[in-house]
């Protein structure tokens, strides 16, 4: 008898222990465009290691026998497709969560989402949920466009070209909230632990996009040379709108928010370029948002010596173009140069400009373009890491 009430005792301990130890699951909001996707090949992991300074957070990303780690405590559910095409691929977080051809399936490459969720993983002892949605190619000013900026108004040149027309106005806004909001009404689905009773916090938001609103000349007008303004200063506008739409959208007034400024090309951006970073980060910088959003630059972040050895490539693919349109300042310029003899100089052009090592290091470190961070996965990393980090001292 005494033994049983014992017993009842110390399950009943036990019990209030796990109820007063159990914490809100935490979610965390990822979304933007093709970086935010992203297009890191996992076969590009083990440039992380060739750095003492990354090495390390390469080990966190692969077990002992060099498999992709899978998180004990970090769920994904990710949300993307082409046009109208869009789909679910969910589990627990591991690679395969970049870019995809088919949502549902592992797409081979990563982006900022796996080290970010091995950081969240880490520092909580509640589980965490990572819900994230990203499309390549898709604006602030007409995809994204937040409730509060209202409905695009289109342009001369969209009536003319028959493009963005105000039904599309903001589509993409509201795919975005559309499944974080099917997501939370079930989590199980995705986290078949998920506790109800404690339910869930959301804990962040990282947006990481701007490409397309930087090359755009309709939505963001050239200004005279004298001009002292930002000529993308209505970005800034818009993002403020959007964090604003997203907070009262999932009632989360204070989710710290974190802007992930482009960064392509490295340190050295001059020009619109330089202006379209400056005008991404100023909505941190806003007496409103002070403690609670952060903008990261993700130029630090640009690997130099691959972007140096990308550039030479680059002269050789415009040498094989200047070849073809039988260009005045090269050897074909009349035309003379038969198929076989433009392959051999090209050939030779490439071997002067590239050593085998640069080749060697290209081929261990990148796997796309320039401005999808040459599909760096030692860049992605370090940059999902980063975002993590800019959450997690908010909310300090």
């Amino acid at each position: 008898m005494k033994l049983t009430s014992k017993l009842g005792i110390t399950a009943l301990a036990l019990s209030l222990l796990a109820t007063a130890s159990a914490k809100p699951l935490k979610v965390f909001i990822l979304a933007g465009q093709s970086n935010m996707e992203g297009h890191a090949k996992v076969e590009t992991f083990d440039y992380i290691g060739d750095d003492p300074e990354t090495a390390p957070l390469l080990k966190k990303m692969l077990t002992e026998d060099g498999t992709p780690h899978v998180c004990d405590g970090a769920w994904i559910t990710y949300f993307t497709g082409r046009g109208d095409n869009n789909g679910e691929g969910f589990g627990k977080l591991t690679t395969g969560y970049g870019s995809r051809r088919n949502p549902a399936e592992d797409g081979g490459k990563i982006g900022p989402e796996f080290t970010f969720g091995i950081k969240m993983d880490e520092t909580f002892e509640e589980p965490v949920l990572i819900i994230k949605t990203a499309w390549g190619g898709k604006s602030l000013f007409y995809d994204f466009r937040p409730p509060s900026a209202g409905v695009y108004p289109r342009t001369a040149q969209d009536i003319e070209k028959d493009r963005n027309p105000e039904s599309g106005s903001g589509h993409y806004y509201r795919l975005m909230t559309s499944h974080v909001k099917n997501v939370l009404g079930d989590i199980k689905r995705i986290v078949p632990d998920y506790n109800e009773k404690e339910g869930y916090e959301i804990a962040g938001f990282v947006w990481f996009q701007g490409f397309n609103d930087m090359v755009n000349r309709d939505a963001y007008p050239i200004l005279p040379a004298d001009s002292k303004e930002n000529r993308f200063a209505k970005y800034s506008e818009w993002m403020a709108d959007f964090i604003r739409d997203v907070r009262k959208d999932f009632d989360a007034p204070k989710m710290p928010f974190v802007i992930g400024v482009m960064g392509v090309g490295g340190e050295n951006a001059k020009g619109d370029g330089l202006k379209f970073r400056e005008a991404m980060a100023a909505p941190a910088s806003m007496p409103e948002f002070k403690g609670n959003v952060t903008a990261v630059p993700t130029s630090p972040f640009w690997d130099e010596q691959l972007g140096e050895i990308d550039a030479k490539y680059a002269k050789v693919k415009q040498m094989s173009h200047l070849l073809k349109t039988k260009n005045k300042s090269t050897p074909n310029k009349d035309g003379s140069m038969s198929q076989a003899e433009q392959k051999a100089y090209l050939e030779k052009f490439e071997a002067d400009l590239i050593t085998p090592e640069e080749a060697a290091m290209r081929q261990r470190g990148a796997s796309n373009a320039g401005y999808h961070y040459l599909g760096c996965a030692k860049t992605f990393a370090v940059m999902g890491e980063a975002f993590a980090d800019a959450i997690l001292a908010m909310q300090k």
